[in-house]
């Protein structure tokens, strides 16, 4: 399974475990450096005092009775330690320096200056030997395999006045790098930090989030309030940015629809005046015809002021059962004697301008039956959001005109009839609807024929 399944989507989680993340690795080097340091201390320590031990005893021996050294010497050792007193040394020769890098001014510190010294360290952790240097000896000679495996070994031969070598073999504690006070430490202080980076970036972010939320409510053509200008100073810009340029649309939507309206609305005095005097024009062909013109322009006056009434509307979105909402309009065609159906799940909930929606579903619908005979209506719920499907065995539509049939006032039937063609605003002002709900209105013709129109709503966003 690839790792990016595990890491956060959101940028809150993502930011948490890179920080986390940093936190651990920081922790560990300090951890790694800190045991290393402690190691060597405590490797230290342990040598110089065996070593201080180791002259004390030399001192102890050389004023001892010959008879009386091998008693002193099996007091003093243990299982970790042992003593003996021998013609010849336990270490024959060293050429190396002290392990810490240290000189012989230790060992003169330590010994007295004059003493001879040979002392060998084994570090049984590592495998190999390691050799002291000869306090006064500047031969050198070959190294010896280490003492023993386990732990380091540390081996001395001191001579003593009377010529005789004391030696000493002693093993080492090895340190408990890793102590449980070390471990619980860096966990509290990782459990801390990683509460107070979480709780942080929350807090930086949740700016973000409403921005995501208000912008998505923008798209389906609700009102927003303004977004509070808080945050860092990035989010405070974006929120700032965002306020400003829902005001100018806002603005630019309300004038559009204001001119539209007003343009309709005054086009209907001089139209009802032109019919008046075209009542008393005497040819009756030609008073016909005028009279049909001009109520096709009242006609498209008159949805086209409709059109934008129904635009300008500040219609507040609820959550609303869209199956419900489906099966009236459906019902209301039905009682007038339509072939229409509905079919898909028994519940299926969106938060849309109820009104608004089923105007524009009502004009789908409308042109199936007008066109395609019958109507059927399908409901499907996906990840991306909601699709409502209207299915009709109608003619279609030419693939260069399903696009083009979406402008205001375009009509594909070719008569003159305002009854059989309408004013050409149906198609545009159900994809309107769907568009401010943040959607999208295709067309498709059916491969068996007919036309399928398919309002898609996008899913609520997350909060």
């Amino acid at each position: 399974m690839k790792l990016r399944f595990f890491f956060p989507r959101s940028l809150a989680g993502q930011l948490s475990v890179l920080l986390i993340a940093a936190v651990l690795v920081a922790q560990v080097v300090t951890l790694a450096f800190f045991a290393e340091s402690r190691r060597s201390a405590i490797d230290a320590a342990a040598r110089e005092q065996v070593l201080g031990r180791i002259a004390t005893l030399a001192n102890l021996i050389e004023e001892t009775p010959d008879a009386q050294r091998g008693r002193i010497l099996a007091a003093l050792g243990t299982n970790r330690l042992s003593y003996s007193v021998t013609a010849e040394p336990l270490v024959t020769g060293a050429d190396t320096v002290w392990p810490d890098g240290e000189t012989r001014d230790k060992l003169d510190e330590i010994f007295g200056a004059g003493r001879e010294v040979r002392a060998e360290f084994a570090d049984g952790g590592r495998g190999t030997g390691r050799r002291m240097m000869a306090h006064g000896d500047d031969h050198g000679s070959a190294d010896r395999p280490r003492l023993r495996a386990l732990p380091p070994t540390l081996a001395l031969s001191v001579r003593l006045a009377d010529g005789a070598w004391l030696n000493s073999e002693t093993l080492l504690p090895r340190p408990q790098l890793w102590a449980w006070p070390v471990v619980m430490s860096t966990l509290l202080t990782v459990i801390a930090i990683s509460l107070v980076t979480a709780l942080s970036v929350r807090r930086i972010t949740k700016p973000l989030r409403e921005l995501a939320q208000a912008s998505d409510r923008l798209g389906r053509g609700e009102s927003v309030p303004d977004l509070t200008e808080r945050g860092p100073e990035e989010i405070a810009r974006a929120n700032r940015a965002f306020n400003a340029m829902q005001a100018r649309v806002s603005r630019f939507v309300a004038d559009r629809t204001r001119m539209v309206a007003a343009i309709s609305h005054d086009l209907r005095t001089p139209l009802t005046s032109l019919r008046l005097r075209a009542e008393f024009i005497d040819d009756d062909e030609t008073r016909d015809r005028m009279v049909d013109t001009i109520d096709e322009m009242t006609r498209m006056a008159e949805a086209t002021l409709a059109f934008a009434r129904d635009d300008a509307s500040d219609e507040t979105s609820r959550n609303t059962d869209l199956v419900a909402l489906v099966e009236a309009v459906s019902a209301d065609f039905s009682d007038l004697g339509h072939d229409v159906t509905v079919s898909g799940p028994e519940h299926l909930d969106l938060p849309v301008r109820q009104v608004a929606l089923r105007r524009a579903l009502r004009n789908l619908v409308e042109n199936a039956v007008r066109y395609g005979v019958r109507a059927r209506v399908r409901l499907e719920r996906s990840a991306a959001g909601v699709t409502i499907a209207v299915d009709d065995d109608g003619p279609g539509i030419p693939e260069d005109k399903l696009e083009e049939v979406f402008a205001p006032f375009t009509r594909l039937e070719t008569s003159r009839n305002l009854e059989t063609g309408g004013v050409g605003l149906g198609l545009a002002t159900a994809r309107s609807v769907v568009r401010a709900h943040g959607g999208e209105l295709t067309l498709a013709n059916r491969p068996g024929g007919g036309l399928t129109a398919a309002i898609h709503l996008p899913a609520a966003a997350e909060a």
